[in-house]
Parts: structure tokens; C-alpha cells; sequence
């Protein structure tokens, strides 16, 4: 019986990461990801499913990132009812994230709403958010946590692992068995790979067959910086902000995963000599909750990474290692003067707490912005990325005097040399690999990229796009 996968998102582009997959009368999720970025992703976001919520059996989930997990809530909301299969870390780190993406839903729409009822627009509607704080703590109900390598059964037909992406803690590949015409077949959908020797994780576990392959391609145009060469301007951020300047460095990074990577890197170079012991804020309360899960799951990082961690959580290497819970806490900080680094979420600056710290820090020429990975089309830390002089926050026009960084080597997405790596250890060519997660012209030129290096027959599917496999 043949099997159809339809794209629903992060086709073509680098957010939204769900596929649906039918046969036999069974339908399934692999991801269920918000789209980010730009005015438009609200409203991609209310019309993403394509389909009867309710009818949906189950969902695998690579990781927790919330471009791959952020509309589970709204899913079990409208009428999902099965079971939600991802690996133990992942399944805490949800615990955290969800609620919190629930929040910021909560907080946006309570913002538009008060700025309606200022401007007197009668008439229009109320916004509502995508989804609540309660519907998100409904949706953790559901999950199924999955060891690592442990072959799992969510419906007779089908047999699945997850092997260690090497992206975040807990992130997964996922590899679907299922039987098509009396014959057993496998899709791998890659997730998110890591770029191999990042910080923390392991390296992205090899995968020597499928018939068919959906494989992400966020960098797949470029290559990044070793890490070596990104220690060096971490080294120079540092020195020349803290220390010659005297001001503040600003770090947006993603609660969970570049937060304990910038931690695990400041630690190391402070222990190495090479930066003095710093003034630190983590200010999330997400990231404070994903460092303790990190150490939870500490067996599941590299061994040098264990070492360094395991003492102390790595605290010993810092003047203060602070993480702020209070919003007053939090505000108290933008009176800092200099001398300190702020680690805050999102990672693309588009909500959260770091919006407050770049709108009290980005006129100061005494500061610097540390950018530590992608930014997506749209957000206002590709803005930054792309030179802008003035930005908008909070309704807000700012210019931008602060100096900017950007670590080169830091993502926890495989470049095009290692993803490039990744496929060779196939024994044999899937039938058809399917690049995804990349914007348009990266992915339909790495799909260009592996037909040609590889001889593949590699395509980058349009959002919405249905292939029959068989």
C-alpha cells in the first residue's frame, strides 16, 4: 500500500518543520513547528493544518525547538487526541518551552489588543492567542518519552527509532519502518543535524540506509568557521567590550542549547586563560530551566563537556554566574552600566526579555551585540545581521550604534561540508531525498548540490507539495 508525505511546512523555508504522513488509512505527524518570523507567520500559523486535527494517530518529534514543536498545543486544542513520541530530554525540555511559547502567545495578543483599544478602532475583533498557557500544559499530557536507539511502536504497522541528531540535547533522527506492498521500507526524516564537534552534544549519529530521506539544509550554502577561529571572536567580543570599552555585551540566544553552549565556551575560556572570570546573567527563566535539564540529562553530553560541567555546573569559572527570574530582576539589569554579559532569549530577537536589553543597550557605543546563530528572514536580529542603522522595538525607533558580532562556528546546524559528510555514509542512494528546511534558494541549491556530488535524485519541495512513495 503506498504511503503519501505532504509537506506542510518548512518547505522552502526555515520555520513551521511538520510532515504528514498517510497509508493504510493511518495518518501521523513527524514535527509540528511554528512559524517565525515576518507579519505573515501569525497567519500561516492559524491555517496550518491542512487537515482534521482530530484525525491525526500520532506525532514523532525530532526535538524541542520551537519551529518544530510550537503548534503541538494548538493541535491538541483543536481535537488531537493521540499520543506525542519524542526522547526523554526532549520531553523535559517541552515541559518548559511550551508553556512558555504559550505565555509570549498570551503577552502578544493582551499587547495588540491594549494598542487597539488606545488607537479607539472600533469594530475589529479581539486577538486571540494561538494557543493558552493551559492548553500548552494539556498538550504535555500527551507525550510519550523514547530512549535513544529503542525501537518504538505507535501503531502495528510502523517501527521507529530515534538516533542522536547532535543538535540540542534531546534532538533526534527519526527512522520510520513501515510496510509498503508486503515489503518493509524506511523514511528518515534528519531533524535538525549538528555540526560535529560542537559544544556539548554529540556528533550526529550515521545512518547507512532509507528509501527515502527528508534532510534539513538551513546552512546548506555555506560553510562555517572552525570552532577554533570562533573562539577567537568570542575572545575579542569579550575583551574589547568588557574591557577596553567597558560596556555591556549583549547575547540573544535560544533558551535552550546556544544558552549552556555560550555558558560551556565562556567556562572553558576563562579556565583556559584566555578571558578574565566574567560578570554573567542568564535572563530567561526558560534558559535557567533547560540549564538544569542539561544537567539532568548529563550523560547525554561529550565527555569533555561532562568534565567541565560537572563542576559546579561550570560556575566555578565565573566572577558571578546569575540567573534571573524576576521581571524586576530583569529590569534592574538595563541599568548596568558596563562590565557584564547578558545572555537573554529568543535567539532571533523577535520576543522575550532581550528585546528590553537591546532597546536600553543597542544606542550605546559602548556595547556590543553578540549574534550566536541563524536569523531567519524577517526577525529583527537579521536586521541587525544586515546593517540596519535604525530598528523598532515595542513601537519604538532606535538606532543602532552598538557594535555587532557573529560567531561564525557556534550553530548547532550541520554546514554544507558536514551535512555533505552526513550523506556519504549511506550504503546505498535513497530513492529520493527531500531537502527542507532551508530557505528557498539554499534548499533547491543543496538539493543541486547532492544530484551533483552525489548523483542523487534530490528535489527541495514546494510548501503544501504531496509525494506518493512507492
Amino acid at each position: 500500500m503506498p504511503v503519501t508525505l505532504s509537506f506542510l511546512g518548512a518547505a522552502r523555508e526555515v520555520t513551521g518543520s511538520c510532515y504528514l504522513l498517510e497509508t493504510g488509512g493511518i495518518r501521523f505527524l513527524v514535527d509540528c513547528g511554528l512559524f517565525q518570523g515576518g507579519r505573515e507567520s501569525r497567519e500561516k500559523n492559524l491555517r496550518a493544518f491542512a487537515f482534521d486535527p482530530a484525525s491525526i494517530a500520532f506525532v514523532i518529534l525530532t526535538h524541542a525547538h520551537i519551529d518544530h514543536s510550537g503548534l503541538l498545543p494548538r493541535l491538541v486544542a483543536l481535537g488531537f487526541k493521540g499520543p506525542i513520541y519524542a526522547t526523554s530530554a526532549t520531553c523535559d525540555l517541552l515541559g518548559v518551552m511550551l508553556p512558555d511559547a504559550a505565555h509570549i502567545q498570551e503577552k502578544e495578543a493582551e499587547r495588540e489588543n491594549y494598542q487597539r483599544f488606545r488607537a479607539r478602532r472600533p469594530g475589529r475583533n479581539e486577538r486571540a492567542p494561538l494557543y493558552t498557557v493551559e492548553q500548552a500544559r494539556t498538550c504535555l499530557r500527551r507525550l510519550e518519552p523514547v530512549d535513544y536507539d529503542q525501537p518504538f511502536h505507535p501503531h502495528p504497522a510502523l517501527e521507529c527509532r530515534f538516533r542522536d541528531a547532535g543538535h540540542i540535547l534531546g534532538s533526534a533522527i527519526a527512522e520510520i519502518t513501515l510496510t509498503i506492498d508486503g515489503k518493509p521500507r524506511r523514511i528518515v526524516f534528519s531533524g535538525d543535524l549538528g555540526q560535529p564537534a560542537h559544544p556539548l552534544v554529540r556528533d550526529p549519529t550515521p545512518i547507512s540506509q532509507a528509501d527515502w530521506l527528508v534532510v534539513e539544509s538551513t546552512y546548506g550554502n555555506r560553510l562555517h568557521k572552525s570552532m577554533p577561529e570562533t573562539e577567537d571572536e568570542l575572545v575579542e567580543a569579550v575583551v574589547e567590550t568588557i574591557q577596553h570599552q567597558r560596556g555591556n555585551l549583549i547575547v540573544p540566544a535560544f533558551a535552550v542549547g546556544r544558552t549552556q553552549d555560550m555558558l560551556y565556551l565562556l567556562a572553558d575560556l576563562t579556565r583556559r586563560g584566555r578571558i578574565p572570570k566574567l560578570e554573567v546573567y542568564v535572563d530567561s527563566p526558560m534558559a535557567t530551566a533547560a540549564t538544569g535539564i542539561t544537567y539532568k540529562h548529563m550523560a547525554l553530553l561529550d565527555e569533555e563537556s561532562q568534565s567541565l560541567m560537572r563542576r559546579q555546573g561550570g560556575a566555578l569559572w565565573f566572577r558571578k554566574l546569575a540567573f534571573v527570574e524576576s521581571v524586576e530582576e530583569s529590569i534592574a539589569l538595563d541599568k548596568i552600566k558596563g562590565g557584564v554579559v547578558i545572555i537573554s532569549a529568543s535567539g532571533m530577537c523577535e520576543a522575550g526579555r532581550i528585546r528590553y536589553h537591546l532597546l536600553a543597550n543597542l544606542p550605546r557605543r559602548d556595547c556590543a551585540v553578540l549574534i550566536t546563530g541563524f536569523q531567519a528572514e524577517g526577525t529583527l536580529g537579521r536586521r541587525l545581521v544586515d546593517g540596519a542603522k535604525r530598528v523598532r522595538i515595542f513601537g519604538e525607533e532606535i538606532p543602532v550604534r552598538a557594535r555587532l558580532y557573529t560567531l561564525g562556528g557556534l550553530s548547532a546546524h550541520a554546514d554544507r561540508d558536514a551535512l555533505m559528510k552526513w550523506l556519504g555514509g549511506f550504503s546505498s542512494p535513497p530513492r529520493h531525498t527531500f531537502v527542507v528546511h532551508g530557505e528557498a534558494a539554499t534548499a533547491t541549491g543543496f538539493a543541486a548540490h547532492i544530484q551533483e556530488r552525489l548523483g542523487w535524485h534530490a528535489e527541495a519541495p514546494q510548501a503544501g507539495q504531496r509525494v506518493v512513495l512507492g
